[in-house]
């Protein structure tokens, strides 16, 4: 009989040991970051995980922008999707026509009782992931916005004492630059379509397309084959003949030629912080996009670009309720202000903002401050709250086809823009369709 006790309590003890006594639940979140940018994601999740023990984050790098999309909407067709997929801004439109694929921010905090004040982020970041009314979708992430990054020391060589302003001065100094120390190139930029379709229709508050852009609904109906977009495009062709502008791609693969010094002014995103200050061997800067005064109300501000945190749909209330309160733990304002300070991402908050401007900080590093100043310039309009456009990646590659038509030569601006418009109307009758059915 003692015997059978003693095994019975034996048995007890093992089973005690084997079964946590609070079992955590796991909270899987996709990503596509990469380099220091994981780190930054894995820290994040870590701090989380130490500050309560209730949930644990679990984060996993999945590929490409893309890559990680596509992964996270096959996963939900699978039934094994993560809490948590971060999403490219450009995916905003394709996560939304995702019927139950996913569950909104501003649902999943209210459901949570967690606090949530749509009013406390950044208007300009928020407005890209929001519904008309306002209603958050998803949770901005990293978010950066497109710059103009200028070598000084090339500037001061050539005779130009201030970074130029307007576009008129910048291909003044462009073409000073080409005569002196840049014979390759005298000024660039990378991510084509959103530097010289994008980010210039909004600078000037231009629209891009009907329904503010898509964000007040699919059937949008593109316009930037419009007088300043037209004339914009035409100058860019003649002055890639000296190569005074000369292009670098449709993507970000070209940034290079700034921190090698051979374009000493170069436009791209704000997140190109990091490689500049790591690699660049002269003194440099980044300062606000060009504009064309002559054009009433420029500037007006830039649109976001990054990345978001999408919540997926078919979870537990328990594992919403574990999101709700790590995006709340996100939103603290000393998080985001170190955040943001450490690795260039853009605060989200108001006040995270406030306090990084209030310690002093951008007296020290004025260049982190240049997208906060061109997205919060202005209130944004129905041009330039943002963008939401079906088959964006497509839409893209279409703009930029069309684009490297006019600058090889091959077409007039106002055609090729005219080609890229009417193309382009035809995917977003496409995908309207789609998500209609």
């Amino acid at each position: 009989m003692t015997s059978i006790i003693r095994k019975a309590a034996l048995a007890a003890v093992g089973l005690a040991l084997a079964t946590p006594a609070l079992a955590q639940t796991e909270l899987q979140w996709w990503h596509a970051m990469t380099g220091g940018n994981n780190d930054v994601v894995v820290r994040l999740a870590d701090e989380f995980n130490a500050a309560q023990k209730d949930y644990k984050v679990v984060p996993s790098y999945k590929g490409s922008y893309p890559d990680t999309m596509n992964a996270g909407i096959a996963a939900f067709r699978a039934n094994n999707a993560p809490a948590i997929l971060q999403v490219f801004e450009v995916g905003t439109a394709t996560m939304m026509s995702a019927r139950g694929a996913v569950k909104p921010v501003y649902q999943l905090m209210a459901d949570a009782n967690e606090p949530f004040d749509p009013k406390s982020y950044l208007p300009a970041i928020t407005g890209y992931y929001s519904t008309a009314k306002g209603e958050m979708l998803s949770f901005p992430f990293n978010s950066s916005s497109m710059v103009m990054w200028v070598n000084k020391d090339a500037l001061k060589k050539a005779g130009i004492a201030e970074p130029p302003k307007t576009w008129p001065e910048v291909f003044d100094a462009a073409r000073k630059l080409k005569a002196t120390s840049n014979p390759q190139c005298g000024f660039s930029n990378a991510w084509a379509t959103w530097a010289n379709i994008e980010q210039l229709s909004a600078w000037h508050n231009k629209p891009l397309s009907t329904k503010a852009n898509g964000l007040d609904g699919f059937d949008t109906v593109l316009e930037f084959n419009a007088p300043l977009q037209i004339k914009h495009l035409q100058t860019l062709v003649d002055l890639q003949k000296d190569k005074i502008y000369d292009y670098s791609g449709r993507t970000n693969a070209g940034e290079g030629r700034f921190t090698s010094g051979e374009c000493a002014l170069f436009l791209t995103s704000s997140g190109f912080y990091g490689n500049v200050r790591g690699n660049a061997k002269f003194d440099w800067a980044a300062v606000p996009m060009p504009f064309y005064p002559d054009v009433q109300g420029a500037p007006q501000n830039s649109i976001i670009g990054g990345a978001s945190l999408w919540v997926m749909g078919g979870k537990s209330a328990n594992e919403y309720k574990g999101v709700a309160k790590f995006f709340a733990f996100l939103s603290d304002t000393d998080r985001q202000a170190k955040l943001h300070q450490e690795s260039g991402y853009l605060p989200i908050t108001r006040a995270a903002y406030e306090k990084t401007k209030a310690s002093g900080f951008y007296e020290k590093n004025p260049s982190l401050e240049t997208a906060l100043i061109e997205l919060t310039n202005k209130e944004p309009t129905e041009n330039s709250r943002g963008l939401r456009l079906g088959n964006m990646v497509q839409l893209r590659d279409v703009w930029a086809e069309e684009m490297e038509a006019a600058l090889a030569g091959q077409k007039g601006a106002k055609e090729a823009l005219d080609a890229a418009v009417t193309r382009g109307n035809a995917m977003l009758r496409q995908f309207e369709r789609t998500v209609s059915r």
